[in-house]
């Protein structure tokens, strides 16, 4: 289902597909850097979305402003943290009681796990592509939430001596993944990237999780 979420001064394009049977809860997924074509429709957000669905989560992929048919204008992730925010909302208004999960790819996971890590109402994450070599991921080491982080060892934005570091500091509930011979963009591994967030999800225990 198409549809359009309001966002304070803008409106985000959004699509949201429910699984069979009854929800296990509802997961956002953000996309890429806006301003080097990064959108909802990116073959690894469109991917990892259908992995929460196939393991029974609500999907919803969506457009940050300025991408698509959403309006506004790009904000340098001041602007896209509140685009999340308002997502969340929208998902606790009209699925009211569905625990609510979060990943974020490349750019997306930088702004995504930010606003995920401190809302309460999202109570798992997911960060593929992590950048470390561009932005800060710092706050990652003080989520108590479950989490898995998924990089392809020959990330061009992501050392694995800066992955290295940032997995020893991380807290026991935050799993960090490398995938052998993957690039940032999952150059042939986007079955991998998959098959990794269907299994996080599928195993998550959502109603027995407290952020």
């Amino acid at each position: 289902m198409s549809l359009m979420i309001p966002a304070d001064a803008v409106q985000l394009e959004a699509q949201i597909r429910e699984p069979k049977g009854v929800s296990r809860g509802a997961v956002i997924v953000c996309h890429p850097h806006p301003v080097y074509g990064g959108t909802m429709d990116n073959k690894v957000v469109y991917r990892a979305a259908r992995a929460a669905r196939e393991a029974g989560f609500i999907a919803i992929r969506f457009n940050f402003r300025g991408v698509g048919g959403s309006t506004g204008q790009f904000d340098h992730g001041i602007g896209e943290k509140d685009d999340v925010a308002s997502v969340i909302n929208w998902l606790e208004k009209n699925y009211t009681g569905l625990p609510l999960a979060l990943v974020g790819y490349s750019f997306g996971a930088w702004v995504g796990l930010q606003v995920g890590c401190r809302d309460q109402r999202i109570r798992a994450l997911a960060g593929l592509g992590l950048p470390l070599d561009l932005y800060d991921f710092e706050f990652l080491i003080d989520n108590p939430k479950p989490a898995i982080c998924i990089v392809g060892t020959r990330d061009e934005f992501c050392s694995q001596e800066s992955l290295q570091r940032l997995a020893g500091r991380l807290p026991a509930s935050s799993v960090v993944h490398p995938i052998g011979n993957a690039d940032h963009f999952f150059t042939d591994k986007v079955e991998v990237v998959e098959n990794l967030i269907f299994n996080f999800f599928e195993d998550l225990r959502l109603d027995q999780e407290t952020p």
